[in-house]
């Protein structure tokens, strides 16, 4: 349990403040309208210098090309795989050196160092790409074509000055991909989803599908896991939010997940199977493994996608099928985004209590709509009143992660699921984060509140041994 409650306040009066002349000289604008559009003028996308030099780049980037193609005129590629880094290192040195003296070019030690260290990307690694992987302030690469690279940092986009030399060059590095975990990407099967040796997320698009050029995203693998300690310290939630969520937790309510893309929903998921419990056994389901679970008996299953032929491909409900006879205490669904709910929803209600799941929604409400539309999908010919009495029985819980407009996480709302009023399902809000305004920077100015109900599992809570104390069901007004 937590032991300390501290609330996170806010200073909407100092934002006011700040951005008041700004809305004075609107007032008295001849042109009021056209005064507030100025307020916020677009910005045109910048590349981040901190990423590389980009002078240097530029200069190095012949040079590269050239090396590149010597080095595999004598490199024996066969024997790569046994050759250990710093071996292969001392190679791509040597050959760097004597390449460069017979063009007569004369590099310092820095440019040096990059080219050898870019060279070892495209033969052992993925190119352009090893610099932004291996830099831990970037959480999403995207590429547009061979020419355009977008990182995110901070929940904010930015375009980097790191670049393809051709649509060849990016292609061979998305072969380099998919190959290495038996998958293929061409014409005739234009799209892939994989994951990279570190357990990154990638996804590919390429020609003709695309348009301008080959589409990735890498949604990068985080080796620190973020606790619910760190959660609550990034402002994430409120310590009060975790006690009720261990509770929950513990005391086995099938909780949902709900949000957008990138709002933060894995990174939820694993904070919030923190609170089970070691002995018992956990079947995890996803389409791309990312969930990082530290029980000691979790056992995890990956979908697979059809091979060649079209044939052998598993789907999530098939592992999830499967799972319910592997005797589980718990099923952990990365995202149920199809048929696989039916089995999903059969889970919770006949045994599997204190299983979870992620979907994408913008509300708990839009997310019961969404696991309607789901089964409906699934070809289920259930009455809408039947549909809704079984969402209401076997999820207790929605938790909704949102991903603002100043690029922070936050968790917007807990919602209980409390059963059902005629055709309708009833729900009730316990936890909400209430926004004031904007900072003069659009910095989110809002906090996190109570709606001063009660929790329905009060009493659950307590004869599981947690008894929660009313005073995290009280409103805070962000004043105090």
């Amino acid at each position: 349990m937590f032991s300390r409650y501290k609330k996170a306040t806010a200073e909407p009066a100092a934002a006011a403040k700040a951005i008041a002349p700004k809305l004075e000289a609107v007032a008295n604008s001849p042109n009021p309208a056209k005064a507030m559009r100025k307020l916020a003028p677009k910005k045109a996308a910048v590349a981040d210098s901190a990423d590389r030099d980009k002078k240097r780049r530029e200069r190095l980037g012949e040079i590269k090309l050239e090396l590149h193609r010597a080095l595999l005129d004598n490199l024996n590629l066969a024997a790569l795989d046994q050759a250990t880094e710093a071996q292969l290192k001392e190679e791509i040195n040597a050959i760097t050196a004597e390449s460069l003296q017979e063009r007569g070019m004369v590099l310092n030690r820095e440019e040096r160092t990059a080219l050898n260290q870019e060279l070892y990307d495209e033969v052992k690694g993925l190119g352009p790409l090893e610099t932004l992987l291996k830099d831990e302030t970037v959480s999403d690469i995207l590429v547009n074509g061979p020419r355009q690279i977008f990182v995110e940092r901070e929940g904010k986009l930015q375009l980097s000055d790191v670049t393809f030399k051709d649509e060849k060059h990016l292609m061979r590095i998305i072969d380099k991909i998919v190959s290495a975990v038996g998958r293929r990407v061409d014409e005739s099967n234009p799209y892939v989803d994989a994951r990279l040796q570190d357990g990154s997320r990638f996804n590919a698009m390429v020609p003709p599908i695309a348009v301008d050029g080959s589409l990735v995203s890498i949604r990068k693998f985080k080796t620190d896991k973020l606790s619910i300690d760190d959660l609550v310290n990034f402002g994430a939630f409120t310590e009060e939010m975790a006690v009720y969520l261990q509770a929950a937790v513990a005391t086995r309510l099938n909780i949902i997940v709900s949000g957008g893309t990138g709002s933060g929903k894995t990174t939820t998921l694993n904070a919030l199977s923190s609170f089970i419990d070691d002995s018992e056994r956990i079947l995890t389901i996803e389409d791309t493994a990312e969930l990082q679970l530290q029980q000691t008996h979790v056992g995890r299953m990956e979908s697979r996608p059809a091979n060649v032929e079209g044939k052998g491909a598993v789907s999530p409900r098939d592992c999830l099928k499967n799972a319910l006879r592997m005797r589980p205490d718990r099923i952990i669904v990365g995202e149920t985004r199809g048929e696989e709910v039916i089995d999903m929803l059969q889970a919770m209600n006949t045994g599997h209590d204190g299983s979870m799941t992620t979907i994408h929604a913008n509300s708990a409400r839009d997310g019961v709509s969404r696991l309607e539309n789901m089964i409906a999908m699934a070809g289920i010919e259930m009455p809408l009143k039947a549909m809704r009495s079984q969402i209401s029985s076997a999820v207790n819980l929605i938790v909704q992660a949102s991903r603002l407009q100043d690029g922070s996480r936050r968790m917007t709302s807990i919602t209980e699921i409390t059963g059902m009023e005629g055709e309708v399902i009833s729900m009730q809000e316990i936890f909400r984060f209430q926004r004031v305004g904007l900072t003069p920077e659009n910095k989110i100015i809002g906090h996190f509140t109570a709606t001063g109900v009660r929790s329905n599992f009060s009493e659950r809570f307590k004869m599981w041994g947690y008894d929660l104390p009313p005073s995290i069901y009280e409103p805070f007004n962000g004043k105090s």
